[in-house]
């Protein structure tokens, strides 16, 4: 999971030298180098899905990484704007593998309250990268140009690689391999989105990962562009990330006692409460940039407490195809949060307001979408039955 905080956040420091590089004029066309790899991550999933459930986690997670190496390497050699998109679509590709790899490997082993725990300490992993990885990018350009982000990425994948083969295990039991059809395909997709709980969380993941992925197209233009303060974004960007570290580990620690549902749906209108303040403030011109670190920070602190726990309850009545069902969750809030996160980051007008609306409206939807998966009954702990299988 931290290759893929590692193949965004890394790069934030990078936009402008990489703008000024490969001939790409207007500020917020750069956001395109953030959301090509968005985009390349979630169109992908629905493929490794059915081989993760063919072939087992550790082929599929070798060839994958092995690929997102090579794609690295491409990108450093990109020469122009059409082609770095190119490369990180490609990036994205490789990388697609990793998010419903983790989820699946996490669903072969828990289940219930015990797999949302493990998914909090997950998504530690998963945040630690970005408290470091502007910081990262920032000191590689210091002695070398953005290329050498590129080949530090690769680096990291094989590392991964290396690592994985030495200590990962095969989770997926043989009786549990499902040969390649199109006909189960399409069944298992069928339940998958036919599931109430499945496909409502799935959608409330979607917006809340898109109002994440708004902030982060935009965050280096908010702070040099907004603010001024070019050089304290990584520091900045870093508080972010660790209220959201803290958020996780937090929710790893209470969400068996006190249950997904309740602990989810508590942080979903936290974040409400607290994005619709901050709207106030930007829109009545009291936004300075203390305001913005505090606030954004602390509504960022409520996004693991919601959605590792809202893919949790996606993935529970489905775990018996946890593979292909991981996929299609994961291509839905993937391409969607990136395409609903590249709206807002294309409203950025020199201020924070698009991005702190766009958090309150998403809060918004997902809680209507939270509120018609439980069918008007927040905050009741039960558990899902598993359809039959197909």
């Amino acid at each position: 999971m931290a290759i893929n905080a590692l193949g965004i956040d890394s790069m934030l420091p990078a936009l402008p030298a990489m703008g000024a590089s490969l001939g790409i004029p207007e500020e917020n066309q750069r956001q395109w180098i953030i959301a090509a790899y968005v985009i390349g991550f979630g169109s992908c999933q629905l493929v490794y899905g059915p081989l993760i459930d063919r072939f087992g986690r550790r082929p599929i997670l070798f060839a994958s990484l092995g690929f997102f190496a090579v794609a690295s390497v491409a990108c450093a050699f990109a020469y122009d704007f059409h082609t770095i998109l190119i490369g990180r679509v490609l990036q994205g590709v490789g990388a697609a593998a990793s998010r419903v790899l983790a989820v699946s490997i996490v669903r072969d082993r828990f289940s219930g309250r015990t797999m949302a725990r493990v998914m909090s300490i997950s998504f530690v992993v998963f945040l630690a990268v970005p408290i470091l990885a502007p910081s990262i990018g920032q000191l590689i350009m210091l002695v070398a140009p953005w290329h050498g982000i590129f080949y530090a990425l690769a680096g990291f994948g094989l590392f991964v690689v290396a690592w994985a083969a030495l200590r990962l295990p095969e989770t997926l039991h043989p009786d549990d391999r499902r040969p390649i059809s199109i006909a189960k395909l399409w069944s298992a997709a069928k339940l998958t989105l036919g599931n109430r709980t499945s496909i409502g969380y799935t959608l409330s993941m979607t917006l809340m990962f898109g109002a994440l992925m708004g902030f982060i197209n935009s965050a280096q233009q908010i702070f040099a562009d907004g603010f001024g303060a070019v050089r304290i974004f990584p520091l900045a960007f870093a508080g972010c990330a660790g209220l959201m570290a803290v958020g996780s580990i937090l929710n790893a620690r209470i969400v068996e006692r006190l249950g997904t549902r309740r602990v989810s749906q508590t942080a979903l209108l936290a974040l409400i409460t607290l994005s619709g303040i901050h709207a106030v403030v930007v829109l009545s011109g009291h936004e300075t940039i203390w305001t913005f670190c505090i606030l954004q920070a602390l509504t960022m602190g409520c996004f693991p407490l919601s959605t590792s726990n809202f893919g949790a309850m996606a993935m529970e009545p489905v775990g018996h195809i946890a593979g292909t069902a991981a996929s299609v969750q994961g291509t839905i809030s993937t391409l969607g949060g990136a395409l609903i996160g590249l709206v807002i980051g294309q409203q950025f007008n020199g201020t924070s307001a698009p991005v702190v609306v766009g958090y309150f409206l998403a809060g918004l939807a997902a809680l209507g979408m939270v509120f018609w998966t439980e069918r008007g009954k927040l905050f009741s702990a039960h558990h899902v039955v598993p359809p039959a299988q197909a």
